[in-house]
């Protein structure tokens, strides 16, 4: 007799595990069902251990830069490959067993291997049938296993992996996807990187850091094109000075593989043509939603351009099942599974004041040097929506702290309505702005106005001034530049 439960979930991830600890909060009985390593790629292969490479990256660059803070350091400074990958495979593995103990602790039962949605309430439990890319985690203590277990509610978050375009297919020798991006077994001398999303720009910032010959190709016209386009040009200026190469409105259109190097056809938006070769190449092109095998077909849920579609509350048309996550669509970051998990089971669970995500509320956040951060709408993306727009900028370079640090180059602006005070988008660039980027994220949840932004306290001396300077920018009222 297959085992009951009140919820089902296909995936730890980040929205996995959310919503599988949230569910046992309210007291439901839950299961997650898992087939490669707890805590999805964020935690194994994606936002903490590339974290963990860039904070060796930045240390590397302190160090290399200390005669500008006074300090003298004896002999070479270079890194150790070897301790760097390790150091992030260590965190990563800490991560994974964070969650395994969150489990514990929540009574949450752990299913090992491939689930396929049957019928709504029901799934059965196999050996995986997809190749791994990575070696599989242990087995985790009592987990159960392959069989039939059912639940009134099923949720979906098998998140993505990276897409694949034809003639750039990852090998895992010449061409890199960022699992393997993110061990190499050796540092390569050059490197082209497809494409300058968070994911691209960030490993190139890495491994330009570490002294590798970096070219990133974009088809756009601006690096990091969900940004506001100023902020945009002002990090393309410090990548530029730090060596890095970026070639814009161009695309890869061949590609050929020699015994230890790609070289890449590259035509420009003039039709134009060059060739370059490079050690080893990412393909950072964005990433798909893992929706085969799981039975979709089957039970009749909709997708919608390779996403299942759900509502706001991560229903689908399908009664009893649910999706959240990258699975669900854009935008694909971890805190958005989060919160999406959360809005999920709590309408579940039949909690009042449940809404639905604002996703022009959600941050962004990409780790390279400079830092980028922003949330709402773009200077552009504001006028196309016919806005009256006041726009206020800051620069670090008028920041006591910035300063102090050595980190003076950087930029905040702020977006507001010009009739209402409403802030309509923040956009940061500079150090530390993953960090400050959530005070405005408050602002706009609160519906905080310009007036009371200018009359928030904000200490001193720290680099969140820049952020209330910038507000008073917008009225013509800042005080430091």
């Amino acid at each position: 007799m297959a085992e009951n439960y009140d919820v089902i979930i296909i995936g730890s991830g980040p929205g996995g595990y959310i919503a599988a600890i949230r569910a046992a909060q309210l007291g439901m009985k839950v299961a997650v069902v898992e087939r490669e390593h707890l805590a999805g790629i964020c935690s194994n292969w994606g936002c903490i251990p590339t974290k963990a490479l860039l904070r060796s990256a930045d240390v590397l660059h302190s160090a290399q830069h200390a005669k500008n803070y006074g300090l003298t350091l004896e002999g070479t400074i270079k890194p150790d490959l070897k301790a760097i990958v390790a150091r992030s495979r260590g965190i990563a593995e800490r991560m994974n067993g964070g969650v395994g103990f969150l489990f514990k602790k929540n009574k949450v039962d752990i299913i090992w291997g491939e689930a396929k949605i049957t019928k709504p309430g029901e799934i059965v439990v196999g050996k995986t049938t997809k190749p791994i890319q990575q070696p599989q985690a242990p087995l985790p203590k009592n987990a159960k296993g392959e069989g039939t277990y059912t639940a009134k509610h099923i949720v979906i978050a098998t998140g993505a992996r990276p897409r694949a375009l034809p003639g750039m297919e990852p090998d895992g020798k010449l061409i890199w996807t960022y699992f393997e991006a993110m061990k190499p077994e050796e540092m390569p001398k050059s490197l082209l990187v497809v494409g300058s999303g968070a994911i691209g720009i960030e490993f190139a910032s890495f491994y330009r850091t570490m002294g590798v010959d970096v070219t990133v190709v974009e088809v756009m016209s601006q690096v990091m094109p969900v940004e506001d386009a100023e902020i945009s040009a002002l990090a393309k200026k410090q990548f530029d000075k730090q060596g890095m190469k970026i070639l814009l409105d161009a695309k890869v259109v061949k590609v050929e593989k020699g015994p230890n190097s790609v070289t890449a056809t590259v035509e420009k938006k003039d039709g134009a043509k060059e060739t370059i070769t490079a050690d080893r190449m990412i393909s950072a092109v964005g990433v798909q939603a893992n929706v085969e095998n799981i039975g979709l077909e089957a039970v009749g849920v909709k997708t919608d351009r390779g996403f299942i579609a759900s509502d706001g509350y991560g229903k689908t048309n399908v009664p009893g099942i649910y999706a959240i996550g990258d699975v669900a669509g854009p935008p694909m970051l971890a805190h958005k599974a989060e919160h999406e998990a959360v809005i999920c089971i709590e309408k579940i669970a039949g909690l009042p004041n449940v809404h639905p995500m604002d996703k022009a509320k959600i941050p962004g956040c990409t780790y390279c040097n400079p830092q980028v951060a922003s949330v709402g709408l773009t200077e552009a993306k504001a006028k196309a929506e016919g806005r009256d727009i006041r726009v206020g900028r800051f620069p670090f370079v008028a920041n006591g702290k910035a300063i102090a640090l050595g980190e003076d180059q950087g930029l905040v602006k702020t977006i507001f309505d010009k009739k209402t005070g409403e802030l309509l988008g923040a956009h940061m660039v500079g150090a530390e702005v993953t960090e400050l980027i959530q005070g405005f994220v408050v602002a706009m949840n609160l519906e905080t106005t310009e007036e009371e932004l200018m009359h928030t306290i904000f200490p001193h001396p720290t680099i969140s001034e820049t952020m209330k300077e910038s507000v008073l920018d917008a009225y013509g009222r800042a005080l430091n530049a």
